[in-house]
């Protein structure tokens, strides 16, 4: 099921929405405003998000605005009653991948969200296929096993490279350690999950020359990849 973070502070439309999204295999996490909303991104792992500019507390473009500092990458799409042509602009000057302005049909909606998160799928498979990348200040080769610094070399283990390449695949998200788990070592049994944390103290190693880069630790949660692309 493809996760949504629905923000839409009108109660009605709202719980159509979530219906009718659930119908079609969408898991939708709603919020009320965009604090909330903000709130729940922060300790939950979604595929797109579907923001309704007019709100109290936070508004839909501000709420956007966030959520690209915290994941440059997040799909999201504004839903607004208003036609302005500059709220258009603004909404994809942000960056959004769609502005859908109300009333609209849902079923409009659903195929809108099925492409974007298509197209978002096959670009992240697109840049995981390359052999080398960059992560911040380091270059990543997942071929050579090879994680490079300047002019340092460090070599890693098959499972060090794919649990680098899992964890800057999911950055800046709150990931559960179950998930990390399964993912990389297709187990989440108590002593794999032991040999999880030494492997996550070598990757702290590995990457501390560069401080835009934190791998943080979230207890009885998980972790959360910190990738600040702001910091040069």
């Amino acid at each position: 099921m493809k996760r949504v973070l629905l923000a839409e502070d009108d109660i009605d439309f709202g719980n159509i929405l979530q219906q009718y999204l659930s119908l079609y295999e969408f898991k939708v996490t709603w919020a009320k405003d965009g604090e909330e909303a903000m709130e729940v991104f922060h300790k939950n792992e979604f595929d797109i998000c579907v923001f309704d500019v007019m709100m109290p507390k936070l508004d839909g473009f501000s709420l956007a605005e966030k959520v690209i500092e915290l994941n440059p990458e997040m799909p999201f799409v504004f839903l607004t009653a208003r036609s302005q042509k500059e709220d258009k602009i603004k909404g994809l000057k942000l960056g959004a991948d769609d502005y859908i302005i109300k009333p609209f049909e849902a079923e409009e909606l659903i195929l809108r969200l099925q492409n974007i998160i298509k197209r978002t799928q096959k670009k992240g498979l697109a840049h995981f296929s390359e052999n080398d990348f960059a992560i911040g200040k380091y270059q990543f080769n997942k071929e050579k096993l090879e994680l490079t610094y300047k002019e340092t070399v460090q070599r890693l283990t098959e499972k060090e490279a794919q649990l680098v390449q899992f964890l800057v695949q999911h950055k800046n998200q709150l990931l559960k350690r179950d998930k990390i788990l399964q993912a990389v070592w297709g187990t989440d049994d108590f002593f794999t999950g032991r040999s999880m944390d030494v492997f996550i103290s070598r990757l702290r190693k590995y990457f501390k020359e560069d401080s835009s880069i934190k791998i943080e630790s979230v207890r009885g949660v998980g972790l959360e990849f910190k990738l600040d692309s702001t910091k040069k």
